[in-house]
C-alpha cells in the first residue's frame, strides 16, 4: 500500500514513486498529463479556446495536474517548464482547428 501526503513545501509526496530526473522523461510525464487534460476535459477545452479563457475555465484542472507533474519530477526539472510547454502544444496549439478570437 503507498503512503501519500502533502510535504511541507506544498508538494505531493507519494512514498513509493522515485521523483524523475531525465529531461525525456520529464517531458513525456508533463505531455501525459496535458493530453489527459485535453481528453477528459474537451467541452471545456473547446468552451476556454472558442471563448479565449482556457485558463480561467480550466484553473482548477491546470493547477491539479501542475501540482502531480511537480510532485513527481525534481525541483531542477520542474524550473524548466515543461508542464506549461505541454499544455501550450496540446491544449492550445493542437486545437487550433477551433473558431477563436485568439488566432
Amino acid at each position: 500500500m503507498a503512503l501519500s501526503y502533502w510535504r511541507r513545501d506544498g508538494r505531493w509526496k507519494d512514498s513509493c514513486m522515485a521523483l524523475i530526473e531525465t529531461e525525456e522523461a520529464a517531458r513525456r510525464l508533463a505531455r501525459a498529463i496535458a493530453s489527459d487534460l485535453s481528453l477528459y476535459n474537451e467541452e471545456k477545452v473547446v468552451e476556454g479556446i472558442t471563448n479565449d479563457s482556457l485558463y480561467e475555465v480550466m484553473a482548477e484542472e491546470l493547477e491539479e495536474g501542475r501540482a502531480l507533474f511537480q510532485s513527481r519530477v525534481t525541483p531542477a526539472l520542474y524550473a524548466k517548464n515543461f508542464y506549461d510547454r505541454a499544455i501550450i502544444d496540446i491544449l492550445v496549439r493542437a486545437k487550433a482547428h477551433i473558431e477563436s478570437r485568439m488566432w
